[in-house]
């Protein structure tokens, strides 16, 4: 892992102009999707299973871009300053909650077979036993991160001796390691749940859910630019 190579201020530009570009794309790909479940037309009805594709590279993209930085600077991550504060607010290890998915499954679609049902209800199972390990994992790194002697040297008025400053250099790439790791595993379990839950799905409903996850997204993100330019008015 990179530590520190990449300049923040260039991470923070580039990464910004890029989720600023996406968001873009998925305002299209909503529409899209929308359009996609409204039109009666043979042809946009066979275009579905394209259109499911472009979106799910969509959010591959995403992910590959968001890791290659955070390879880099992956502090930056877990409190992005690209992000709103109503969106840092919301943030479960640098990214969305997994569960939050069955949520806007069960409010988007509401036909399932029992098969389906019983499907779902093993990848909840599983999800919820997934994020409740990640969550302890994170726990454990904040209280590395409370641990580590930088307090200590402070207190020495900023002077330290050459093994302190190594220790102090160990402590701090270890934990970015570890979060580093946190952040990778948590993408991948948001990334298999997604997946999991396509698999027990028609076309249709798929459309549905992912229309539904793109608006509640872009719903989130607007909430939190609102309050935002409210706060810096006042």
């Amino acid at each position: 892992m990179a530590d520190g190579n990449g300049s923040t201020s260039s991470i923070v530009e580039n990464f910004g102009a890029f989720f600023n570009g996406w968001l873009v794309r998925q305002e299209r790909f909503l529409e899209q999707l929308v359009q996609a479940l409204r039109s009666q037309d043979e042809e946009d009805i066979e275009r579905r299973g394209d259109l499911i594709q472009e979106v799910l590279s969509h959010y591959d993209q995403y992910s590959a871009e968001k890791f290659k930085a955070a390879r880099e600077q992956v502090l930056l991550f877990y409190s992005p300053p690209w992000l709103t504060s109503f969106e840092k607010a919301q943030l479960w290890v640098g990214g969305f909650k997994p569960f939050i998915l069955f949520k806007i499954l069960t409010n988007s679609v509401t036909e399932f077979t029992p098969e389906q049902e019983q499907a779902i209800e093993r990848v909840k199972c599983e999800t919820r036993k997934e994020e409740r390990e990640l969550t302890q994992a994170s726990a454990a790194i904040q209280e590395s991160l409370a641990a580590l002697p930088l307090l200590n040297l402070v207190r020495r008025c900023g002077r330290a001796v050459d093994g302190e400053e190594l220790e102090l250099e160990s402590a701090v790439r270890k934990l970015k390691e570890d979060m580093l790791r946190a952040l990778e595993s948590a993408d991948k379990l948001r990334g298999s749940t997604v997946r999991k839950l396509l698999q027990t799905l028609s076309p249709v409903q798929t459309v549905k859910f992912l229309a539904a996850s793109a608006e509640f997204h872009l719903a989130v993100r607007k909430w939190g630019l609102q309050k935002d330019q409210e706060r810096a008015a006042t």
